[in-house]
């Protein structure tokens, strides 16, 4: 839906027939074709991302693959570091793709506004997705990947911050 009102065309597709029949969104394309194929017949251009939200890498990394050998302009995948770093490896490995396209992947996707539901997710994709998209470069502890690490460190300092100021 946030996609939807950002004045993005959505098309969601799934092979899974339960996850599918949950998609009940006015206004998106719902596909019941494997995930790659879909993005290959799409051809995504530089007005087009690519968004791997379905936590099993049988799905996303073909469909991230075919991804990154177009000009998409946004190419990322749900999940935590460990998993992303997982497929970083699995693509690097098995895929033999080169450090500049995997630097194309974003993972885990969003900025950091501290999301532990649905909705709040999908409002920290859409913010770094229109982030990119008109070339705004977020600094790197908004970023999904580094804010934890920017917050643990933060944490282990017993002092409490406001604003960013130690009071």
């Amino acid at each position: 839906t946030m996609a939807l009102f950002s004045g993005f065309a959505v098309t969601v597709c799934d092979p899974r027939e339960e996850y599918r029949s949950a998609w009940s969104v006015p206004g998106a394309k719902v596909l019941s074709e494997m995930p790659d194929d879909v993005v290959t017949a799409f051809k995504p251009d530089r007005r087009s991302c690519v968004i791997a939200l379905t936590h099993d890498p049988k799905l996303d990394d073909l469909a991230l693959l075919e991804a990154l050998e177009t000009d998409a302009f946004y190419i990322g995948a749900i999940g935590s570091r460990r998993n992303n770093d997982a497929r970083h490896q699995r693509m690097a490995e098995h895929f033999d793709l080169s450090e500049a396209k995997l630097q194309r992947l974003r993972g885990p996707i969003g900025i950091y506004i501290g999301s532990k539901t649905p909705s709040e997710i999908a409002v920290s994709v859409m913010a770094e997705v229109l982030a990119v998209k008109n070339g705004v470069v977020l600094p790197r502890d908004m970023e999904v990947a580094q804010a934890k690490n920017e917050r643990a460190v933060l944490h282990n300092d017993p002092g409490e911050l406001v604003c960013g100021i130690k009071r």
